[in-house]
């Protein structure tokens, strides 16, 4: 038995388990592949307080030191549900965990091409996040796949530093804000191919082109370029707790700024929550947003 279960070890559920830890409560982490979640994709953050430069992995280890030596409790587990009661019952594939009150810090998945040597290439020149990995490439030549509010938003930013930013695009048009489109069609750097998918990664240890396949003609084409980031954007994993915290139309978990979901003891942290951003720093304001309240409601 736990005071408090946190589903999840990215920067959200880390924090969590610091400030429960911290709080004296008894805290249980959950996680089911990779400590740091979409951090650890990242070689490099420089928008991070604290660390002019750091990697996704360093940042990631330290947080999970921290909460270790506070006494957090770590097992790997994948969950597929929650039952609800004055006691939760949080059931993975490998056993069945207890607790007071559960966190949810699931993350989201970003979403991918599901192409070959697609996960090899991420972080070896193929990327999520321009505000991350963005200046890598000043000066050089990208590509952005995807036309969306998400892609046209990195699209602006690394026409900022970048010689040139090639946008492709699978429909024969943008799907964003008029707004956003307007100023990405008034940037004289940025080049968009409509009707047109990316089919192929090319390059040995790092990404050094695209391979591209014209909708309307099936023409294949080769593009070069230093960097390519996907932003086609996210899907959060969060069927296990539709039944307690109610799910937006994209699959996020509904819950304001106190993290609190309409079940009592069951809060949402994190980018599986609706929220305006999705960055390191919002993570870990979630966290300890959610583990407050947590104790709060614990304390009661």
């Amino acid at each position: 038995m736990y005071d408090i279960l946190i589903i999840g070890a990215g920067p959200a559920g880390l924090t969590a388990a610091i400030y429960a830890r911290r709080a004296g409560k008894s805290v249980l982490i959950l996680e089911k592949d990779t400590f740091g979640g979409q951090i650890t994709f990242s070689p490099k953050l420089e928008n991070y307080p604290g660390f002019e430069t750091i990697s996704g992995n360093d940042l990631a280890q330290r947080m999970l030191e921290q909460a270790l030596a506070l006494g957090a409790d770590v097992e790997m587990d994948t969950v597929q549900g929650v039952e609800n009661g004055d006691v939760k019952t949080v059931i993975g594939e490998l056993g069945r965990y207890k607790a007071k009150a559960v966190i949810i810090a699931a993350g989201a998945r970003h979403r991918r091409l599901n192409l070959p040597r697609e996960e090899e290439m991420i972080g070896n020149g193929l990327s999520f996040c321009a505000v991350c990995d963005g200046a890598f490439y000043t000066g050089g030549h990208v590509a952005v796949i995807g036309g969306g509010n998400t892609a046209l938003q990195e699209i602006l930013l690394l026409a900022e530093t970048c010689a040139k930013v090639t946008v492709v695009q699978n429909l024969a048009f943008l799907t964003g804000e008029q707004r956003m489109i307007d100023q990405v069609l008034a940037r004289k750097n940025i080049e968009i191919f409509y009707s047109t998918l990316c089919v192929g990664y090319e390059g040995g240890d790092a990404l050094t082109g695209l391979r591209l396949q014209n909708t309307e003609t099936g023409e294949e084409s080769d593009l070069p370029v230093d960097g390519a980031f996907l932003a086609i954007g996210t899907e959060p994993e969060n069927l296990p707790y539709a039944a307690l915290a109610p799910l937006d139309a994209q699959g996020y978990i509904k819950a304001d700024e106190s993290c609190a979901t309409p079940t009592a003891g069951i809060f949402a942290a994190g980018d599986c929550r609706t929220k305006a951003y999705r960055q390191v720093a919002t993570a870990v304001a979630d966290g300890a947003s959610a583990a407050l309240n947590a104790c709060r409601w614990l304390d009661r």
